[in-house]
């Protein structure tokens, strides 16, 4: 018997009402598997609605219940599964679990080794809990699909959301030209993070501002995304989180639709620019881990500058 641990469950799939705080079995780390004692972890928009939550598969496979949720976590390596070397017990650690896998909104969590890489050390636990699954997205979107590079012109829509304040400071960090999309409330903010330009979307329009961008970032979709063809150059790229798309007929760009995917190399730059102070994790607040219910419907109720993290130990 490998004991009990404090764990947020669903027994049925649902909403926030179906989360509960409860005793659980502590769970055993397979092969390739680190147990990691959670100290935070972070919820994210929409993340009771995917089916990857629920069951085993992207898209309607088998249930898996009860499951733990919240994906990204911060804690410190307590046991190592058969085959990890490249940690040691007391280490400490963050990473995007798989989407598939129970998370970490209990107080351990098996985690692959693959996804985990150690804690920026300039950040405590709160903060690089925020880090990985919104980190990852826009550092894949940039890096990995679009290929950014010095002195090149991105437009990042939603640049006070979760992906986009990341995006915002990664292309910042890298030497791009910066615009970005936000509420006029959070001009001021976005412009702190390292955008050169920050345009109202309500009041006015970015396709009047914005031409010849190299790379657009949507994280928005609809009427947003279908008029940021316009302002792409000639060979430019349309990166997006939202849905599959193709580039209308007779625009000459590039598309690219993605789900981020667990990555100890992304995480790995990802954690230098937080230590070289170039990437700054957004915390809207920190709640305790029996909070965990009220914190998923606050995401789909409250507008919120960075992530909703949970102080677990």
């Amino acid at each position: 018997m490998n004991g009990t641990m404090r764990a947020v469950r669903g027994h049925r799939r649902g909403g926030p009402e179906e989360l509960v705080y409860e005793v659980a079995p502590k769970p055993v780390p397979g092969h390739g598997d680190v147990l990691v004692e959670v100290r935070a972890a972070s919820v994210t928009p929409g993340e009771l609605d995917w089916d990857a939550t629920w069951t085993d598969a992207f898209d309607g496979g088998m249930p898996r219940l009860p499951v733990v949720p919240s994906k990204e976590v911060s804690g410190v390596v307590t046991e190592l599964g058969h085959g990890v070397t490249e940690f040691r017990p007391g280490e400490a650690v963050y990473g995007l679990i798989p989407f598939t896998r129970d998370g970490a909104a209990a107080e351990y969590v098996t985690v692959p080794a693959a996804a985990l890489a150690p804690k920026p050390g300039s950040i405590d636990h709160e903060r690089a809990a925020a880090l990985p699954l919104a980190g990852l997205t826009a550092w894949q979107a940039l890096v990995l699909h679009a290929g950014l590079t010095a002195g090149q012109r991105v437009l990042v829509h939603g640049g006070a959301g979760g992906v986009g304040s990341f995006a915002v400071q990664i292309a910042a960090a890298l030497g791009a030209e910066v615009t970005a999309t936000a509420s006029a409330g959070d001009v001021d903010f976005v412009g702190g993070l390292g955008a050169e330009t920050v345009i109202d979307y309500a009041g006015q329009r970015f396709e009047d501002e914005v031409k010849d961008a190299d790379v657009v970032l949507d994280t928005v979709g609809g009427d947003t995304r279908d008029r940021s063809w316009r302002v792409l150059r000639p060979g430019g790229v349309l990166v997006t989180v939202v849905e599959p798309v193709t580039p209308p007929e007779g625009v000459d760009a590039r598309a690219v639709f993605f789900v981020v995917e667990p990555d100890r190399a992304g995480l790995e730059e990802l954690t230098g620019l937080v230590d070289d102070g170039g990437l700054i994790p957004q915390v809207d607040r920190i709640l305790p881990l029996e909070s965990a219910p009220g914190a998923y419907a606050a995401l789909e109720r409250e507008h919120r500058r960075g992530k909703i993290v949970l102080r677990v130990s």
